[in-house]
């Protein structure tokens, strides 16, 4: 079976199983529908019809990721790599890195993202007309947030994966935390702060979330 999607065919793989409900989801380029054992062809075909929608969306997702796979981005700028061992100093043209390998690379890019993560901080903590303490910056990976604001501590953690976004998606999300040292939780006084500072919020809140 064939799901053909903006003129690019994928390959249906259907598994049955003994559950009741059936699943549709997207790997390595196939769209997986796990059912019952007991579900006839005709009756996947109609699921797969009524959920074109959802399925368009979950290939969307994942050709996202692939390209993003394909390229190395900064701050939404895409970048071809070249490895050299004969490269002393990392080069950057305008839309490529020339570097003498991954370790160095990554070591370069993580003091880099350092530095413009706290200047962006300073910068809208600079912003703000409350009057709120100065926070403490951490980095690190995270699963499910982008960023996190302790408020009895004044520690805000900033998700590392920013850097492969818009460098607008690090500024709202700063502003975000930001506001939770006025307002702590998600309340409307809380969203009106956001949106007095970073107006295009929702626009962005949007583009992470895809």
């Amino acid at each position: 079976m064939i799901y053909t999607y903006n003129d690019k065919n994928y390959d249906v793989e259907i598994v049955k199983k003994n559950n009741k409900n059936t699943y549709i989801r997207i790997k390595d380029g196939v769209v997986y529908v796990t059912t019952s054992k007991y579900t006839t062809i005709r009756t996947i075909k109609k699921i797969i019809e009524e959920n074109t929608k959802s399925i368009n969306k979950m290939i969307d997702r994942y050709e996202r990721k692939e390209e993003k796979k394909k390229h190395f981005l900064l701050f939404g700028k895409k970048y071809n790599i070249i490895y050299d061992d004969t490269i002393k100093n990392i080069e950057f043209t305008d839309n490529t890195i020339y570097v003498k390998s991954e370790a160095k690379l990554e070591k370069y890019i993580k003091n880099y993202m350092k530095d413009v993560y706290l200047n962006h901080l300073k910068y809208w903590y600079n912003m703000f007309e409350e009057n709120i303490p100065y926070p403490n910056l951490k980095i690190r990976k995270m699963k499910t947030r982008w960023g996190v604001c302790n408020t009895s501590t004044h520690n805000i953690t900033l998700n590392q994966e920013l850097y492969r976004y818009d460098i607008k998606c690090l500024d709202y999300v700063i502003v975000h935390e930001l506001s939770h040292l006025i307002e702590a939780n998600h309340s409307k006084k809380f969203w009106n702060i956001v949106e007095k500072y970073y107006p295009n919020y929702k626009a962005i809140r949007k583009q992470l979330r895809d």
